[in-house]
Formats: structure tokens, sequence, C-alpha cells
């Protein structure tokens, strides 16, 4: 199953719960992009206008390595870079601010969609991203994109930042958003846009329970499978 969309529209939580209603693996694509970036930050591969050494990142990335290891206390994924739990790290603004150049580098999604594919090979996953119904996984059974406004978006990971401590200017976050979805829609290589078979999810005034009641509706009409009593 494949779930794309605009940044910060609450893709990675519902996949998380699908995955569990539904008994499928999930696979937080989005951190993997930003497990990426994270290495590139410490590397010190950013200049002052935040534009990665695309040449000196490419001879590096035989030496990342992006996994995931699940939570004993939650029993969700944590995603891992070469070995250390990043979770907490990769969530931060200053890697949102980076992570889109990073993820518009063509052999850095050459090399996570390699990763992604072999993830999928034995079905039963569920995966969100940017590309995962257009690129990835075109032939997945159910795919579904996911928008929202810009607003709703920057308002829902203000919250979500200041609930971690971190200090945050809403306006900086909303034109973070912005930014993010230019650059997504625009990049050459697999720009974010709806596949031609997707169900469209707008999210702006839905409820988490009424957004997973809408998920769990199509994965029924498309798979005719009941989800598990998770």
């Amino acid at each position: 199953m494949a779930i794309d969309g605009h940044s910060s529209c609450g893709k990675s939580t519902m996949a998380k719960s699908l995955a569990a209603k539904v008994g499928y693996i999930y696979v937080d694509t989005g951190a993997m992009y930003r497990a990426v970036t994270l290495f590139a930050m410490r590397q010190g591969l950013f200049d002052a206008q935040g534009q990665p050494d695309a040449a000196r990142l490419e001879a590096l990335v035989p030496q990342i390595e992006v996994s995931f290891r699940l939570d004993p206390a939650t029993h969700l994924p944590l995603v891992c870079l070469n070995g250390e739990v990043v979770e907490e790290a990769v969530r931060t603004l200053e890697v949102s601010s980076h992570v889109s150049a990073i993820a518009a580098l063509p052999f850095v999604r050459e090399a996570l969609t390699r990763q992604q594919q072999r993830m999928g090979e034995e079905k039963g996953i569920v995966m969100d991203g940017r590309d995962i119904g257009t690129v990835v996984f075109p032939q997945a059974e159910l795919k579904v994109f996911v928008t929202a406004s810009a607003e709703v978006r920057a308002q829902r990971r203000y919250l979500e930042l200041t609930a971690k401590g971190q200090s945050v200017a809403f306006e900086d976050i909303l034109r973070n958003v912005q930014e993010r979805d230019y650059i997504d829609s625009h990049r050459e290589l697999a720009p974010l846009r709806q596949a031609d078979d997707a169900l469209v999810l707008d999210n702006s005034e839905l409820t988490r329970e009424e957004q997973m009641q809408w998920l769990l509706d199509r994965f029924e009409e498309r798979t005719g499978a009941s989800a598990s009593c998770n």
C-alpha cells in the first residue's frame, strides 16, 4: 500500500496506524531521506545557502546505511543511521529545512528506491513518502494521495515540535512547508505528483479517527479484507 502526499500531512502517523490495524509492516521512507540529510549535515556538506555538496555526498553514499529497529515499548519502527537510532534527530526543523535538497539528488533517490523496493518484495507493507505510488511501487494494490492546506500543515508541525520542547516560530515552519512543496513538485527526478489511480484524501478538516476510518474503508474495498482487531 502506497501513501503519498505533501509534507506535514500526517502521512507517517496514518500509515503507522493503518499498518497496525491491517497487520502490515510499516516503512517510513521520508525518515530514510531525513537520515541521509542528517548524515550530510554531520559531514558538513551544506554551504551557507543550504545547498549540499553533491559530489562529496555521492562519494560517501556507500557508507550510508539506513535501517529500522522496532521500539520494544511502542512496537513502532525507529529509523537508524549506520546502526544509531536517530528517530528524534531526524525530526528537527533544521533537518526539515535541508531534506528537500537531498531528496532531489538523483543518486540519493536511486539508492533509497532500490532499498525500498527490496523491503517491499514480500508485499504486506504500508509505505509512505512522495513517490511511492508513482515510482517505487507503481503496481501497489492501494494508492492514497494525502493533502491539506499549507497553513493547516504548518500548524500541525508547530504543535508537534513545541510539544517536544523545541523553540520554533510558526512563520518559519509555514515558509518551510511552502518551500518544500515547491521543491518536491518541481524537482527533475520523481517529482511529487498524484498517481492517476490514487485516491485523494484531503484531511484539512478531518480528525485522526475520521482519517483512519476512511483508510480502512478504502482498504476493505480494494482488498476485500477486513482489518484485524489490533
